[in-house]
């Protein structure tokens, strides 16, 4: 059994310990509503991006919503764990901080590793919309609309791709096309009056700006988990030893 002055040293190691692991941990918890927010605004901000792409990169908001969600829950998990005071409840919430890290880790090599797939991917079906391009609301036909109008460009290189459509031989350029608030059927078959710059660089450059917001945030989520499996295993380890005294 160990001395009384043993105990008493013990006891405010756990105290500290459980006050900075509730600290993490609701920071922890809040980063849960970071990534679920990213992944919400991810969905709604580049849908009309992700249409466009293979169906695995439509995903990607979900797969942040999913980890949002089981990081706020995980975290409230951590909050019990510590306030009881339970070892193996800790351990447990050190090894699911672990396996998310993990999970986290893998997804971000898989997506580095793959990001000039997502350009490919991109340009293809972007080539693709504009030879099945058609004005009577289809999906992929209004992403290109949308596309064209908010970032003032016009085909996949440049306006002249347009110019090989079933689309352009019956009707011109489409109205997104226009550098003006209106142009005529006449302006439609003129070329000097479309925006000339192509969209592939132009959406690239955003999906790799706005992607890199996103890769950035949950890479420091994964690594800020580090320090919460560390505070665990002390603590979970403190209290073991602190019963083992009292024995």
């Amino acid at each position: 059994m160990a001395s009384p002055s043993r105990r008493l040293q013990t006891k405010p190691v756990i105290t500290c310990l459980k006050s900075v692991l509730l600290t993490y941990t609701f920071i922890f918890w809040f980063t849960g509503v970071i990534l679920l927010t990213v992944g919400i605004w991810g969905k709604v901000s580049l849908e009309v991006y992700f249409s466009l792409l293979n169906e695995k990169a439509t995903n990607v908001p979900f797969v942040l919503i999913g980890t949002g969600t089981v990081i706020i829950l995980l975290g409230t998990f951590g909050c019990f764990a510590t306030c009881r005071a339970s070892a193996w409840m800790l351990k447990l919430y050190a090894m699911f901080l672990t396996l998310i890290f993990l999970v986290e880790l893998v997804a971000a090599i898989v997506g580095f590793v793959f990001r000039h797939e997502i350009k490919n991917s991109f340009k293809m079906n972007y080539e693709a919309s504009l030879k099945q391009y058609n004005d009577t609301g289809i999906q992929r036909s209004e992403a290109v609309d949308t596309i064209q109008k908010t970032l003032h460009c016009c085909g996949v290189q440049s306006a002249t791709d347009w110019e090989t459509t079933a689309y352009y031989a019956e009707k011109g350029f489409p109205r997104s096309c226009c550098r003006f608030h209106s142009c005529t059927w006449a302006d439609r078959k003129d070329l000097k009056k479309q925006s000339q710059e192509g969209c592939f660089v132009k959406v690239t450059t955003v999906i790799q700006s706005e992607m890199g917001v996103v890769a950035g945030i949950s890479f420091g989520v994964a690594c800020f988990q580090l320090i919460g499996i560390f505070l665990a295993c002390c603590l979970s380890r403190s209290i073991t030893n602190n019963q083992y005294e009292i024995v």
